[in-house]
């Protein structure tokens, strides 16, 4: 499956800040290798109905994004921690705390500055 983000943008991640994240038009969420979110992008609030400052710091797949607890989300992404190596789109539907909202998720570590992403697009 295509992705919806440009092979440049994921070469400029480490120095992605919260002020350009939040210009992007597309989710983006930062987490470390258990899921605790760093950083949590307008877009990405603004479909979730959830505001950044109660995201930050709060676990994606446990607390916020509980829908994602599972085998086919969360699994991915644990596969990935495990391999130290994840860029894998798909489609998936959102239906915590929201009307189920079908997107296009990418799940991405960045060898380079050794980070994690989630990236999601409605559809």
């Amino acid at each position: 499956m295509t992705s919806f983000i440009e092979p440049t943008f994921l070469t400029k991640l480490g120095s992605l800040n919260q002020a350009s994240a939040d210009a992007l038009n597309f989710g983006v969420v930062k987490v470390d290798e258990s899921g605790k979110i760093l950083l949590y992008n307008k877009f990405e609030s603004e479909l979730a109905n959830v505001p950044i400052e109660k995201a930050v710091g709060k676990n994606f797949f446990t607390e916020i994004a509980i829908c994602t607890n599972n085998r086919l989300f969360f699994g991915k992404f644990k596969e990935g921690m495990a391999k130290k190596e994840m860029d894998v789109t798909f489609s998936y539907v959102f239906t915590y705390k929201m009307k189920p909202t079908n997107v296009m998720i990418h799940l991405y570590y960045d060898p380079s500055s050794t980070s994690n992403w989630i990236f999601v697009k409605p559809k």
